[in-house]
């Protein structure tokens, strides 16, 4: 194959790639946008790439159809288990009761006097 052939089928592929990727816009108030490339799917709206520059359009001015598809959908939370449950259930009880909180308080900074006294005194000998 010819060099200037393998070249001219490369961008001819190019040019018809890019096309194919290409998309018209119409919003609900009639702004229509032609051969567009979606650049960035952000969470109010998407950024779109056009031959005269680069655009945002909110999901509340596009059709219906069009925000079902590039609207990010949330992720969906796994079921509690009981572990987790029983874990949530004791700390709400210890933060409750004002005691219980107070020695919750106490012990975990004694824990971590405790450490740093472990730490210095092994760094002085």
């Amino acid at each position: 194959m010819k060099p200037a052939l393998l070249i001219s089928a490369t961008v001819l592929a190019f040019a018809v790639l890019q096309f194919a990727l290409a998309e018209d816009f119409k919003t609900i108030h009639g702004k229509e946008y032609k051969n567009v490339e979606v650049s960035r799917i952000e969470p109010d709206g998407i950024m779109i790439r056009t031959k005269t520059g680069i655009s945002k359009i909110y999901f509340i001015e596009l059709p219906e159809d069009v925000q079902e598809r590039y609207r990010p959908r949330p992720a969906k939370t796994p079921p509690i288990t009981a572990r987790v449950w029983i874990e949530l259930k004791s700390w709400a009880v210890a933060t409750a009761n004002p005691t219980s909180f107070v020695l919750l308080c106490a012990g975990g900074a004694s824990l971590i006097a405790a450490a740093v006294f472990a730490i210095a005194r092994g760094r002085f000998q």
